[in-house]
């Protein structure tokens, strides 16, 4: 459906199975969409699989695949996966690096590889058939400035992270991101930028901002995002919602800690107009837009409707 409405691809999460599977099965569908994990958490598999997941599908796809990776949080690899202790960003850099080292030499018959969290001599492993592709792109989501400007240096595109408000993304995210690109001496139309913001369309805006309430909600009740939410001037709220969400894990005892106005900052919600102008400064930055629903609290056939939404707006920006 996605590929009929005009879609360029679509991403498939990693909440807790992998996402390259539910992509294959897309692939077997459709002919022309672009396929991306988005993203697969580095830390929740070795480099090797990662990158013979990603050739596998870039392969069922006939050229389609696109490698979205991110670090997540701690309470989710270590607490939820079980993954040791890390350092997320030199984790991150290296796994870009093994993965571009297995691409290229995977069919060719692979030089040992030593570094700080991956090592592998590789001596008993047989040439696999050749890649698709040389090279897959890879993108990585980012929350904040340091993943932004590696993203600018190593990777071929950048996630703005669907928290990122629209002032954070035009006037804090998009000068570093530029700046470090500069840097590194890359050129603009070289490194994707995809941003994704969550979008609730709804004729009735205060049922829009009341069904997005509980995933600002969740996203505030983590501790690592409390510099982000302090840097909105939502400091308090974030406190409180992490106070809420180790008290009860039930977020609608303290979705109410997040005030409209703290809702409208990082999502996009109220009618398809108010919507388009909400977004409209984002197309500045982004090559892309990813628009994602609300879905913390939401019963499926909610989230199915906002999601329905999506794509009328989509079929109506390109004229469908």
């Amino acid at each position: 459906q996605y590929e009929a409405i005009g879609f360029e691809g679509v991403f498939s999460t990693q909440v807790y199975g992998p996402p390259f599977v539910p992509l294959a099965a897309a692939s077997t569908v459709t002919t022309r969409l672009k396929l991306g994990t988005g993203i697969a958490i580095a830390a929740t598999r070795s480099p090797m699989e990662t990158a013979m997941a990603a050739m596998d599908l870039d392969r069922i796809s006939e050229g389609r695949a696109v490698l979205g990776l991110g670090t997540s949080v701690s309470s989710w690899t270590s607490g939820i996966y079980g993954t040791p202790d890390i350092k997320p960003l030199t984790h991150l850099r290296e796994t870009i690096e093994v993965i571009r080292h297995i691409e290229a030499g995977a069919h060719r018959g692979l030089q040992p590889y030593e570094g700080t969290y991956f090592k592998a001599h590789f001596e008993d492993m047989l040439q696999t058939a050749p890649p698709q592709r040389a090279r897959i792109p890879i993108i990585v989501a980012a929350l904040r400035e340091k993943l932004v400007r590696l993203s600018a240096e190593i990777a071929d595109g950048v996630i703005g992270h669907p928290m990122w408000s629209v002032d954070w993304t035009v006037n804090k995210m998009a000068p570093a991101f530029r700046d470090e690109l500069q840097k590194q001496g890359r050129k603009r139309e070289d490194v994707l930028v995809s941003i994704w913001p969550w979008v609730a369309i709804n004729d009735d805006k205060a049922q829009a901002i009341e069904d997005a309430r509980s995933t600002v909600a969740y996203y505030a009740s983590a501790g690592q995002y409390e510099s982000f939410f302090a840097e909105h001037g939502f400091l308090a709220e974030a406190k409180a919602c992490q106070a809420g969400i180790e008290a009860n894990r039930d977020i609608t005892t303290f979705k109410h800690s997040v005030p409209d106005a703290m809702v409208e900052t990082f999502v996009a919600a109220g009618s398809l107009d108010e919507v388009r102008v909400k977004l409209e400064p984002l197309w500045a930055v982004a090559d892309h837009l990813c628009p994602a629903p609300p879905m913390w609290n939401l019963a499926p056939e909610i989230i199915q409707g906002y999601s329905e939404r999506i794509g009328q707006f989509v079929m109506a920006e390109l004229g469908n």
